[in-house]
C-alpha cells in the first residue's frame, strides 16, 4: 500500500507566498483576530480555500509545538501526526549529548518524522541523514532540518545533513556511525491517525532495531509503557519524564550506553535535569510505619523500578506491599519524588469523610490515589466542599488496610538527593 495523499492545499506551506500567508494569519490571531476572521483576510487576498484551510492549521499546529518545541517552533513546519509523535526539544538534546560524548560523527535518523531529533543533532554539532519513507513527511523534516542547519552554521547545509526518501530498513549505512529510531507506533499518515495496538506493527520493526544496535551506537525511543519483558538484556533502558509526566523510555546500545547502566530514570524538570541509574531493577524497598512525610516517585522512577534505590536516599520505607508511597519522619528535599507532610487520618466512610473535611473548612481539595478504587472527580463532586482553606488528600492501603490521610504539599526546594 503507498503512503496517503497529501491533504489539499498544504502544497502552499512549502511556498515563499504560502509561508508569508501563514506569518499574515499568525499575527492576525496574536492580535486578537479569530481563526475565521485570519481565514476569510486570507480568502479576500485571494488564497485558495485549500490553502486557507492549511494554512490555519498550521498556525494551530505550530501554536501547540511551543510546548514541545519553545521559541523555534515558529519557524518549524508539523503535521498532526508528526507533532504528536516528536520528542519534546528538552528530550531530543539528551538524545544528541549522547550520541556527541560517544564520538558519533554522524547519526541515521531513520524514521525521521518531521525531524525533532534530526534538529537535536545539528544543533549539537552532529552530522545527520534523516530518512522518512513519506515523501509529503520528508518535505516537512528537509523544511525543518534546513532551518536547524542555518541557525547552527549558515547556509551550507551540504556538509551538514541530508535528507533522504527511503526505507529505513534497506538503507546503506555506510559512513554512519550511530543510528536513532522512533519507530511509528500509529498508523501511516499526517492526521486522523491512531495507536498501533501491537509491538509487531511498529515500523521499522523492533527486531530491526534491535539488531541495529548489535551493530553500532543506536537509541530507540519508545513509550514509557513498553512491556519490560522485550528489553534486550544488553540494553540500557531510560525513563524520562519532564515536569511530572513520564514522555518515553528509551533504549540505549553499543557506545551511546553507559557502562554498568541498565535501568536509569531521568527527570527534567524547571531546566534542571536529575538522574538515577542502578544496573539493574532495584530490590523492593523495606516496609515502614506511616511517618511525618509521604514520598510519591515520580513516575519515571516507579517505572524504572528503581523505587528501592530513592527509598535508600531518603531513609524511607513503603507503607504496604505493592503501593508506590513511601513514608518517613525525616524530610529529605528530593527531585524524584512529590513530598507531602501528613496531618492527620481521615475516617474513610464517605458521609464522615464530607463532615471530617467540613469541620476543617476545606474547600479546595487535591486528590491522590494508589490502591483505592476511586473516582476522584466523581467523589469531589460528592464530597460538596464549601470552605475557604486547601488540602490534600490521599486515599491508599496502609499496611493494607484503606485509608484516608488528610496532607499539605511539602514546597519543592533545591534537593538534596
Amino acid at each position: 500500500m503507498g503512503a496517503p495523499d497529501p491533504p489539499p492545499g498544504w502544497d502552499a506551506l512549502f511556498t515563499p507566498e504560502g509561508r508569508t500567508h501563514l506569518a499574515d494569519a499568525e499575527r492576525a490571531i496574536a492580535d486578537g483576530a479569530s481563526s475565521a476572521q485570519a481565514g476569510a483576510a486570507l480568502r479576500r487576498a485571494g488564497v485558495a480555500s485549500d490553502a486557507v484551510a492549511a494554512i490555519l492549521t498550521q498556525a494551530e499546529l505550530r501554536r501547540r509545538a511551543v510546548t514541545k518545541f519553545g521559541d523555534a517552533a515558529g519557524a518549524l513546519l508539523f503535521t498532526q501526526a508528526g507533532l504528536e509523535q516528536a520528542s519534546r526539544h528538552v528530550v531530543a538534546e539528551t538524545h544528541a549529548a549522547r550520541f556527541r560524548a560517544s564520538g558519533c560523527r554522524r547519526v541515521a535518523d531513520l524514521g525521521a518524522g518531521i525531524g525533532a531529533e534530526s534538529l537535536a543533532l545539528v544543533a549539537a554539532g552532529v552530522g545527520v541523514t534523516a530518512v522518512e519513507i513519506d515523501p509529503f513527511t520528508a518535505r516537512f523534516t528537509e523544511h525543518n532540518v534546513s532551518v536547524a542547519v542555518a541557525s547552527v552554521c549558515g547556509h551550507d547545509s551540504e556538509t551538514t545533513s541530508d535528507v533522504r526518501i527511503a526505507d529505513a530498513t534497506t538503507l546503506d549505512l555506510a559512513g554512519i556511525d550511530g543510528a536513532f529510531l522512533d519507530p511509528a507506533r500509529r498508523t501511516a499518515g499526517s492526521r486522523d491517525t491512531r495507536r498501533l495496538a501491537s509491538v509487531d506493527d511498529y515500523t521499522p520493526s523492533l527486531d530491526f532495531a534491535f539488531a541495529l544496535g548489535e551493530r553500532m551506537p543506536t537509541g530507540v525511543k519508545l513509550g514509557p509503557g513498553f512491556d519490560r519483558e522485550l528489553i534486550p538484556a544488553n540494553a540500557e533502558a531510560q525513563w524520562v519524564s519532564v515536569d511530572g509526566d513520564v514522555v518515553e523510555m528509551g533504549l540505549w546500545f553499543g557506545a551511546v550506553a553507559r557502562p554498568g547502566v541498565r535501568r536509569a530514570a531521568l527527570i527534567l524538570r524547571g531546566g534542571r535535569r536529575h538522574e538515577l541509574t542502578e544496573a539493574a531493577d532495584a530490590a523492593d524497598p523495606e516496609s515502614a510505619e506511616l511517618g511525618e512525610y509521604l514520598y510519591e516517585p515520580d513516575g519515571a522512577v516507579i517505572r524504572a523500578r528503581l523505587i528501592g534505590l530513592l527509598a535508600e536516599r531518603l531513609d524511607a520505607g513503603t507503607i504496604s506491599p505493592g503501593i508506590a508511597y513511601l513514608a518517613s519522619d525525616r524530610l529529605v528535599r528530593t527531585p524524584f519524588a512529590q513530598t507531602f507532610r501528613i496531618v492527620e487520618e481521615l475516617p474513610m466512610r464517605e458521609k464522615d469523610l464530607r463532615r471530617a473535611l467540613a469541620e476543617r473548612d476545606i474547600g479546595r481539595l487535591e486528590i491522590k490515589k494508589r490502591g483505592a478504587d476511586v473516582d476522584p472527580a466523581g467523589l469531589r463532586t460528592r464530597l460538596k466542599l464549601r470552605g475557604d482553606r486547601s488540602a490534600t488528600l490521599v486515599l491508599t492501603r496502609v499496611g493494607g488496610r484503606h485509608t484516608a490521610l488528610l496532607a499539605e504539599r511539602v514546597p519543592a526546594a533545591d534537593p538534596s538527593v
